[in-house]
């Protein structure tokens, strides 16, 4: 038997290891705007980790539940396994979507999104110390608390995990079918305010400047923007304006969603949206925001991991594929710092954020063997 068929046979025998500790944490419901529920989870992930042999601490916040640095092992290099526990489902989610095994599948509230990743990464971790003791470089493990509102109380941690890193492993849920992500488009959000002019509608409606009528101007602009073939979308999701039907609007505004595949999109996207100008020159223009998470984009260090990974599966017996996402993670970070990232390596299931999310268990172990490997090698 090789060494890779050895480890993959260990970490299959741990499947209900990997199975209670996913289900564990999922019970644990985390929603990111609650403090206290992210912490219980938290101080339970905390000494899961201790009892791995983890040195654990807690990032106190006050704005969000405290994240979870975990290390493990020593040297001078360095491997950053990341990803987060909390969850866009609120409390008592788990009365309406029961944590349940059924036809191959553990379902639960955020068991896809991405608590069973959580627990490969720990298997993986547990398959390197009980299989060999010395896993011969520093493993950190990051578990942040706030990534399904924006990341703002992790990105300065993450990131510095990160530059002391060789290469960063993304435990987020993967793509349909297994693939792991190589490239996710940057996320921004901005804020059009349109500032016009009151007056009654019925009797002086020529002494007013409507900020109804001028945010839409800037709407049927930005939507110009757009750019389709170049993987750019633009979004407006919400407006709102005025106070009465018979009163010219004195003030307007809209919220725009955008993601670039590509850093120059991003900022191109950037540029527009700033020098946007009103059209009726007695109403005022202001655009707030900007581009949170930049684009991951597939560049060389992201290739090679993705290679390394893909000839692991290959002697696993697996095929791993590569694709990409309009959706934003923490790997968006790390890759634009320059670090090789490779995202998507948590559970292979689906529906993030959707009633029907769920887990495929025999897909589990292996995942778990291909994140050990690749640890050593990265």
């Amino acid at each position: 038997m090789t060494e890779l068929s050895a480890l993959a046979a260990w970490c299959e025998s741990q499947t209900d290891w990997i199975l209670e500790t996913a289900e564990a944490l999922a019970r644990l419901e985390s929603p990111s705007t609650d403090k206290a529920a992210v912490d219980r989870c938290g101080r339970e992930l905390a000494a899961r980790l201790e009892a791995l042999g983890s040195r654990v601490e807690r990032l106190h916040r006050e704005r969000a539940g405290d994240h979870v640095r975990a290390e493990i092992g020593r040297g001078d290099r360095q491997v950053l396994l990341l990803g987060h526990f909390d969850t866009v489902w609120p409390i008592g989610q788990l009365a309406r979507m029961p944590i349940r095994r059924e036809e191959g599948r553990l379902h639960g509230p955020g068991l896809f999104d991405m608590k069973a990743g959580i627990a490969l990464g720990m298997a993986a971790v547990r398959a390197l110390i009980e299989r060999g003791g010395d896993p011969g470089r520093r493993i950190v493990m990051l578990w942040t608390t706030d990534e399904e509102i924006g990341s703002q109380t992790s990105r300065a941690a993450i990131e510095e995990e990160a530059r002391r890193s060789d290469a960063v492993l993304v435990l987020e849920p993967s793509l349909p079918g297994g693939a792991v992500k190589t490239s996710r488009k940057g996320c921004g959000e901005f804020e059009i305010v349109v500032s016009g002019v009151a007056a009654h509608a019925g009797i002086d409606p020529g002494k007013g400047a409507s900020a109804i009528h001028e945010i839409a101007r800037q709407i049927a602009a930005v939507e110009r923007l757009q750019d389709p073939a170049r993987g750019v979308s633009v979004n407006v999701g919400l407006i709102s304006g005025g106070s009465r039907p018979n009163v010219v609007a004195e003030e307007a505004r809209a919220v725009v969603d955008v993601r670039a595949p590509r850093i120059e999109d991003a900022r191109r996207i950037e540029s527009a949206l700033a020098a946007l100008a009103p059209v009726d020159p007695r109403t005022r223009v202001v655009v707030r925001g900007g581009f949170d998470r930049p684009p991951l984009e597939r560049g060389p260090g992201v290739a090679r991991l993705y290679e390394r990974a893909r000839d692991i599966a290959g002697r696993l017996g697996r095929t791993l594929e590569e694709g990409g996402t309009g959706g934003g993670s923490d790997g968006n970070f790390t890759a634009a710092l320059g670090v090789p990232t490779l995202d998507g390596l948590g559970a292979v299931g689906d529906g993030a954020h959707a009633l029907h999310e769920h887990v495929i268990i025999k897909e589990l172990p292996w995942r778990a063997a291909l994140l050990a490997a690749l640890i050593q090698l990265a």
